[in-house]
This record gives C-alpha cells, structure tokens and sequence, in this order.
C-alpha cells in the first residue's frame, strides 16, 4: 500500500526552482565523475606492470576498498539528512568528492591512491541526498519522471565529463582529477548559494534510531516491509551486473577491441547521450502509459537481451546499438523500480530508504567490479581456463532474466 504523500515544505514555483537547481548541482557532479572515472584504471595501469590482467587485480582491490566506504557510511549520511536536513549533506558530500580528486591527482603510489579512493567512497552519498531531496519536493505519482530526470542529469555529466577525461588525459594522466577537483569546488559555491532546504522541520526525524545507520540494520528495518524484499534483490543483482561492467569498461574495451583512452571516451559519453534521451524523455510517458511494473518488467527483459549480445561482439562497431538497447532497457526500468520502492514507505523515512538504496549500490559496487576485474583478469591472461572474453557480460544477461522473474512473481495482482 503506498504511504501517503508529505505535506511539500515548498510552493509550487519554489519546487520547480529548487529541482532545477538540484538537477544542475548533479549534473555538474557527474561531469567531475566522468572526468576522473575512465582515467582511473588507465593510472592504476601505468603506477603497475602495464598489462591488463595486472592493471584489473589492481583495480579491483581499490575499487573494493571505495565500495566498502560508501556501504558503510551510504545510510549514517542518509538518517543524517533526515535529522538535520538534506542542504547541510549535500554540502559536506560535495566538499568532501572535492579533496578526494585532489588527493587522487597528488597520489604517486597505488597506496595512496587508495587512500584517496576511501575518502571519495565516505562522501560518495551525493546519489543518495539527491534522491532524498526530490522525494521531499515531488508526488508520489511524479517520482518515476523525477527519477527519471535525476538519471538524465547524470547521463548529461556524462556526456561532457568522458569526452574532457580522455582529451585531457592525453595530455597528462593526472590532469583530469585537477579539472575534476576545479569543478567540484564550483559545485559547492553553487549548491551554497543557490540550493534550497527541502526538509521542513516538523518533518524531521526527531529520534531517529542510530543503530540503523548500521547498513546491515538498515537493511533488516526496510526488511521488514515484505513487499520490498523481491524488489531490493532485483535492484541488488542488477546493479551489481551494471557496476561490473562500469569498473572494467576501459580496460575490457582495450582487450577486446584495442582501444585507446579516446575511443573509451566517446562510448562513455554515448552512454550519456543515451541516459539523458531515455530517462530525460521516455521514463515520464512510458510509466504513464503502462505503469510501473510494466515498465521495470519489460526494461529489464531489453537489458537482459542486450548484455547477451555483448558477450558474444567481436568488434567494436557493434558496442554502440548494444549501449543503446541497454540503456533503453536498464534506463527504464532502474528509475520506475526506484518509484515502487519509494512509494513503499512513509515521508519521513525517505532518506532512510534512500540512505538503503544507496547502501544496496555500495554492495553491487563490492561484488560487481571486484568479480568483473577478477573475472578479466582471467580472461585476459595468457593461458585462461575459460577462454571467453565476454565472460562478465553473458552472466549479466542471466542476471537480467533473474530480476525479470523477481519483478513478474513481487508485481501485486
């Protein structure tokens, strides 16, 4: 049964300000994130051996340490906004991705970069704020669009950020997280001085209960919601399918096609271009016209079709209809799954909710490019014992056909 919706602490004309305000804070944070992103496996690779198996153990292992901080932290931030607000979170998130790229660009050692990459998974919760905010200013019947909105701001990031990443990268390893650092900074003057309070305070929680910022406490308090269960493993397996592929784009492309960091670049930045039509244009009508379930049901079943295909592309010209069929699907059904959740649980445990989500995305973070790098590790060996470079890709497609089946048996009759 959905909760009913908060009394909005905004007029009408201050919510639309205040979503356009939060949509550009994303937006400018996901450009520094594609900046530094695709960079970071190609630093690890030259701090190592230089070779794609060795580059991917390594990345792995940083890339665990990153997932664990922001599972850890994802839902204290996320109570933390509901006690005290979401403007002040934001605030400290975005300083905090700030100092994390200047310690990335400074790192002479993978240690080091390690490090820097704890303090990027602590303040990493800016996904989570966002969500909590737009919950606080929208109608339970506009969250899918909303979501769907806050998906096209990152995949707007995304766009610019990859395609300025790989330029500058060409130009020195290191310059990106500097433009990644200048930006986050900019981020922050402007969330400062232009990004209102969403939370009034008679909707705050007033005690919250702190042993649930515990992520595994968290989890077990959204457990208890029965109908979410099914929803929360979907949400779980699937990013964890996505994720994996993120972590070992670059390096995978460059295996398997031979790609440099430019051609990296512009696929990512394709990526983006196809987030921001999906999820900008195509999320609000479609959950319209077929609802919510329908939409996660039959998105998911597109994404699982097009990881297939992936596992079996032998050059790289197939890769772009491929990122286009998966972003229809996965862009589609991640915001409308996003909704039913949030649908799912009263006002004032929006942040918990979303502090959980965000928990369940750290989790995917852990499994997904820690099992994919180890995954092309293998497969990019000298002599692998199972000799299928799309390895990674093809166990995602049955991942997808799972959260299909999950999604069809929790759908209520």
């Amino acid at each position: 049964m959905d909760a009913p919706a908060p009394k909005p602490v905004l007029t009408a004309a201050a919510r639309r300000r205040a979503l356009a305000v939060i949509l550009m804070t994303v937006v400018i944070n996901m450009i520094g994130v594609g900046l530094a992103w695709p960079i970071l496996p190609k630093l690890i690779q030259t701090m190592g051996s230089g070779t794609v198996s060795d580059a991917a153990a390594a990345y792995a292992i940083i890339g665990t340490i990153y997932a664990l901080a922001q599972f850890l932290f994802s839902p204290l931030i996320g109570m933390i906004s509901d006690k005290f607000g979401r403007r002040p979170v934001m605030l400290v998130t975005l300083a905090g991705l700030t100092v994390d790229y200047i310690f990335a660009a400074l790192a002479p050692t993978l240690v080091w970069l390690a490090f820097a990459r704890l303090v990027g998974g602590i303040f990493g919760a800016t996904v989570t704020t966002a969500n909590a905010y737009v919950t606080d200013i929208s109608a339970p019947e506009e969250r899918a669009r909303i979501f769907g909105l806050i998906g096209a701001a990152f995949g707007a990031g995304f766009i610019l950020g990859p395609l300025l990443g790989g330029i500058l990268g060409e130009i020195d390893i290191r310059l990106p997280f500097y433009a990644a650092a200048c930006l986050g900074a900019l981020n922050l003057v402007f969330a400062f001085f232009f990004l209102p309070e969403s939370l009034d305070e008679d909707r705050r929680r007033t005690r919250p209960d702190w042993r649930e910022a515990n992520p595994l406490g968290s989890l077990r308090k959204i457990a208890r919601f029965p109908a979410l269960m099914p929803l929360l493993i979907a949400l779980l397996i699937t990013a964890t399918a996505q994720r994996g592929l993120e972590g070992t784009w670059v390096l995978y492309t460059e295996f398997r096609f031979g790609w440099g960091l430019r051609e990296a670049a512009w696929s990512l930045a394709f990526v983006g271009v196809m987030y921001v039509i999906v999820q900008g244009f195509l999320v609000g009508p479609v959950v319209r016209r077929i609802g919510d379930w329908p939409t996660v049901i039959t998105g998911f079943a597109v994404s699982c079709l097009s990881l297939a295909l992936y596992g079996i592309a032998t050059t790289g010209w197939m890769v772009y209809p491929l990122i286009a069929l998966y972003v229809i699907g996965n862009g589609l059904g991640a915001p409308a799954l996003t909704a039913i959740c949030s649908k799912s649980v009263d006002g004032d445990r929006q942040g918990q909710l979303q502090g959980t989500l965000q928990a369940i995305n750290a989790m995917a973070i852990v499994i997904g490019p820690l099992f994919a790098s180890l995954v092309l590790a293998h497969v990019s060996s000298v002599d692998p014992i199972v000799n299928v470079p799309g390895l990674w890709f093809i166990g995602g497609a049955i991942v997808f056909a799972l959260a299909v089946v999950l999604a069809v048996r929790a759908r209520p009759r």
